[in-house]
């Protein structure tokens, strides 16, 4: 009788699989504290502020080089230097004299502006920066002058400033150059030397006029704002102070002053 051979199933053998990977990401290190900023150099503000003694000895000074300072805007009357300073908004004095020479032989009146025109008076002072919009304010004040002040320049800064493109700069030189008044006009000059000096330190011009006004002795109010003007604009100039020839190097406060 044939034998039954039953086979044997084989035993499944166990598959080993690979352990899965655990991925080490790289741990941040905590942030390291962010070192403290250097302090800025020493504002004009934190310097020492100049003593009554040394600001009178400055304009002394000031006064002594140049006793009789002139603005250099060319004009014939009030009326004419009102329109000069309107004009030299973001201008040069030089600039503005040499469009206002023939002009003002034709207009230095407000009627005689008026009867001019707005499309005449342009081509006159076309080689100014906005000369478009300074055209229209100067005809605009002219019949201001005329309809509300007798054609005459009035004598308050509030006045003035109501005038079509004059602001608080422009009432200051008006009423300093026209009329005498003890007013500080802040150009960007003025503002330089203001800051830089450490005479009157502000963040706006009318912070300066007003430190200005302050600390300068009435006696040389009249002509202060000129030399100050023509100090910035000859001698502590913008970008590279002629600390050399400067009058009161020693008295500055400047920091970065080469002398």
């Amino acid at each position: 009788m044939a034998k039954i051979i039953r086979s044997k199933r084989a035993k499944p053998v166990p598959v080993r699989t690979a352990p899965k990977k655990v991925s080490k990401k790289p741990v941040k290190a905590p942030a390291k504290a962010k070192a403290p900023a250097r302090p800025a150099k020493t504002s004009i503000k934190a310097s020492k502020p100049w003593t009554p003694a040394e600001v009178r000895e400055a304009f002394t000074r000031f006064a002594k080089a140049n006793p009789e300072p002139k603005g250099e805007l060319e004009h014939l009357n009030p009326f004419t230097l009102l329109v000069a300073v309107v004009l030299s908004a973001q201008a040069t004095d030089a600039g503005v004299n040499k469009a206002t020479r023939p002009l003002f032989q034709v207009a230095d009146t407000p009627h005689k502006m008026v009867a001019l025109g707005e499309d005449k008076l342009r081509d006159y002072i076309r080689t100014i920066g906005l000369y478009r919009t300074k055209a229209k304010n100067v005809i605009a004040l002219s019949q201001k002058l005329i309809n509300e002040f007798g054609g005459e320049v009035p004598r308050t800064r509030a006045e003035i400033e109501s005038l079509p493109g004059a602001g608080r700069k422009t009432a200051n030189v008006v009423l300093n150059m026209a009329f005498g008044e003890h007013t500080m006009a802040v150009d960007t000059h003025v503002f330089r030397v203001g800051n830089r000096t450490g005479l009157a330190p502000g963040k706006t011009p009318l912070e300066v006029e007003l430190g200005l006004e302050k600390v300068i002795p009435a006696e040389f109010m009249l002509h202060a704002h000129h030399w100050l003007i023509l100090h910035g604009r000859y001698t502590c100039l913008a970008r590279k102070p002629r600390c050399e020839l400067c009058l009161i190097n020693d008295l500055c406060r400047w920091p970065e002053k080469t002398v």
